[in-house]
């Protein structure tokens, strides 16, 4: 592993612990961490409060900003670990707000069309983590973390990206994936719990494997 470039990126719901294990990952293993544009993002505001006016734009903003991220670190030497990848954006997001009726039939087949085009130029991870977690252990994980735009999210819509991410983590085929439940792990407090997410890590980047659970 320290002779050769990692790339890892982390997939979950809004609230799994993406940014969490993202950070302690980078720390144990002297990774690069790449993280989600929230703080600074001009959309999520106005997204969370008029989804069917503010969908499109910030399905373009996140995937304009994920593509520069994901491009930078397939040109860079260093090993890195990406806190949410590119291909949640159209497998997940996208294709709930337009299911959702918060997308029109013609925004996303411009935004599914400009992201296939996108992603043909991208090498995937070597592994793609997925955090499972149920709706409770998210909203309580969102309320923890205090987030403004946040504190009215709609569990329907949880509800709906989790089923998304469900069948999209069985269909994903571009590399290793490893699932981790996270509903019983503490892994922010839990060093038991950490050592345990490490050891799927390390063993399904050394094996040949294509899932553990």
């Amino acid at each position: 592993m320290e002779n050769k470039k990692i790339f890892i990126s982390i997939a979950g719901n809004i609230g799994s612990g993406k940014s969490s294990l993202t950070r302690l990952l980078a720390k144990r293993f002297n990774w690069l961490p790449y993280y989600e544009s929230v703080n600074d993002n001009p959309y999520l505001t106005d997204f969370y409060a008029d989804m069917n006016r503010w969908s499109f734009n910030l399905q373009i903003y996140f995937l304009a900003h994920r593509f520069n991220i994901h491009k930078d670190i397939n040109d860079k030497p260093n090993s890195v670990i990406q806190d949410r990848s590119i291909y949640e954006d159209v497998e997940i997001f996208a294709r709930n707000l337009h299911k959702m009726g918060k997308m029109s039939d013609r925004d996303h087949e411009t935004y599914t069309n400009l992201f296939k085009e996108m992603t043909s130029y991208l090498k995937p991870p070597d592994v793609l983590v997925y955090l499972k977690a149920d709706i409770k252990t998210l909203v309580n994980q969102i309320k923890l973390r205090g987030r403004d735009f946040e504190k009215d999210i709609d569990i329907d819509y949880l509800k709906l990206l989790n089923e998304s991410y469900e069948g999209w983590i069985e269909r994903y085929d571009l590399g290793k994936k490893l699932i981790i439940e996270t509903d019983t792990l503490d892994f922010v407090h839990s060093d038991k719990d950490f050592d345990l997410i490490i050891d799927y890590v390390e063993k399904s980047l050394l094996l040949d494997l294509k899932l553990f659970t």
